[in-house]
């Protein structure tokens, strides 16, 4: 295994040559290093390590100083083997608790909110992504009959997750008119997916409905949206103008690149499945099988359910990113996602929790 030839002293320079990077942003010399707190070598020895530390590949010295900088090897043995668990602190976490339970059951807006949140505690790019999934369906419908005017359309799709689209109708309905709409959704579209919801389908709707069969197409398009928001295959990039602050990024058109390729997605969903694991994973520099990330590490973990990959919150940034503060902050956040979906399951019996106050907007 890598690193085993290290010794600890050889260890202790390369973490404390690492985090002052990190810190400032600037190579690091033996004077810089002598005064700091454990280094209790000579100058000559201290010189003679980052030497053979730099042979090693572990670190390497900009033309322009006299200093070194982490390898991107450096930066993988430090995550791998150096690294000190943050602490958050209470107000950190209740922070967390607090703001993605404020929010709505609706999954894209959960995973958003963790992602701005990611970006404002670390100072990175902020990720949500929803990967590809197979065909999505809805396995139950039922409604919360507001008004003549109003109602709530509640499903629960075939990932466990809930989603509640209020509908606001043109033409006063009775209960009865609701119910009827239910029983037919249920009859004829629960299980099928979007691809399978067609004309014929929404023929038998309208024959159902018979006068009130004007309320089927608003409907089908609120299903149609619900079933392609969680199909997945999205990435939604928070916090951009936070690259702006590092020299790393000073660039215009590698900037532009990294922009680019969060915008056509593709390569990064490609990128986030084939490294996802059951834990949080560290891409750092030409890991990645995206080229223009070569100077950038991407933290991410996947939020599960039922043992089913819900979405996943990442961080972007500079590959001498505080590492021990982001995997932090994505545990957070992913165990806080966790829970706060968990409140949304459908109850024993199949009964539909209440959707809460505030129902997405949808028909």
């Amino acid at each position: 295994m890598y690193g085993e030839e290290l010794s600890e002293r050889k260890k202790m320079i390369l973490k404390a040559i690492i985090e002052s990077h990190i810190e400032c942003g600037e190579p690091v010399g033996s004077k810089s290093l002598l005064q700091m707190p454990g280094i209790n070598c000579s100058s000559a020895t201290v010189r003679n390590e980052m030497a053979d530390l730099e042979e090693m590949g572990y670190l390497e010295q900009p033309h322009t100083s006299s200093g070194r900088v982490p390898s991107q090897l450096g930066y993988r043995f430090y995550v791998d083997q150096l690294i000190e668990h943050y602490r958050m602190t209470n107000n950190e976490i209740n922070q967390i608790n607090r703001i993605l339970k404020s929010k709505t059951s609706e999954l894209d807006q959960i995973l958003l909110t963790a992602s701005k949140l990611a970006s404002a505690m670390t100072n990175y790019t902020g990720l949500a992504v929803q990967p590809k999934r197979a065909a999505v369906s809805v396995t139950r419908f039922s409604a919360s009959y507001i008004d003549a005017y109003n109602f709530v359309l509640i499903m629960i799709t075939s990932l466990g997750v809930v989603s509640s689209k209020h509908i606001r109708l043109t033409d006063p309905k009775p209960p009865e008119t609701v119910d009827l709409l239910v029983r037919a959704l249920n009859d004829y579209i629960s299980g099928l997916s979007a691809e399978a919801i067609n004309l014929p389908v929404i023929m038998k709707l309208e024959a159902v409905m018979g006068d009130d069969s004007p309320m089927i197409s608003p409907i089908v398009k609120t299903v149609y949206s619900v079933l392609n928001e969680y199909h997945g295959g999205e990435v939604s990039a928070t916090g951009l103008n936070h690259l702006l602050e590092y020299p790393e990024y000073s660039d215009p058109d590698e900037l532009s690149g990294l922009i680019d390729a969060l915008e056509q997605k593709d390569d990064i969903l490609k990128l986030i499945d084939q490294n996802n694991g059951e834990d949080v994973s560290v891409v750092i520099g030409s890991e990645s099988s995206v080229r223009v990330m070569n100077n950038s590490s991407l933290v991410f973990k996947p939020v599960k359910r039922n043992g089913r990959v819900m979405g996943v919150i990442g961080v972007l940034g500079p590959r001498r990113m505080d590492y021990a503060k982001v995997l932090e902050t994505i545990e957070q956040l992913c165990g806080s996602i966790s829970e706060v979906m968990s409140e949304y399951q459908p109850l024993p019996g199949g009964d539909i929790p209440d959707p809460g106050e505030s129902p997405g907007q949808g028909g």
